[in-house]
């Protein structure tokens, strides 16, 4: 399993990259998106908005069940992935990369301070 150590996690499998300069760029796991299986609508209509840290941001559809989408840290979302328009398996294929869902301007650091590192997710999800 992908577990990238630069990264940030969620105990809801979110993922978020810090940028030196205050934005953050979020997605779901690896392993979230093995859960939902194959991805075939990815819905955020929360662009432009400040949601809190531990808010639903979007959901995701998968051929099998809907998800919530949780903010790991709160903020105003600047960017959708509009990429997933078009091509929502890009979660599937490249969750870490192309598979992006927003960005966002992080409204407080501290947010940030109790997110799990990459051996701390390993750990909740029995890696």
């Amino acid at each position: 399993m992908n577990i990238p150590e630069d990264l940030k996690y969620t105990k809801d499998h979110e993922w978020i990259r810090v940028n030196g300069d205050g934005t953050a760029t979020i997605g779901i796991t690896e392993y979230a998106q093995g859960e939902l299986g194959d991805i075939v609508y990815v819905d955020v209509e929360t662009a432009g908005e400040t949601i809190g840290k531990e808010e639903v941001f979007g959901s995701i559809e998968a051929v099998k069940t809907v998800s919530d989408m949780f903010m790991p840290a709160g903020g105003l979302i600047t960017e959708f992935n509009g990429e997933l328009d078009a091509n929502p398996e890009l979660v599937n294929t490249d969750p870490y990369g192309a598979g992006w869902i927003i960005k966002i301007n992080v409204a407080d650091a501290k947010d940030l301070e109790d997110l799990l590192t990459a051996a701390q997710y390993k750990e909740l999800i029995g890696e």
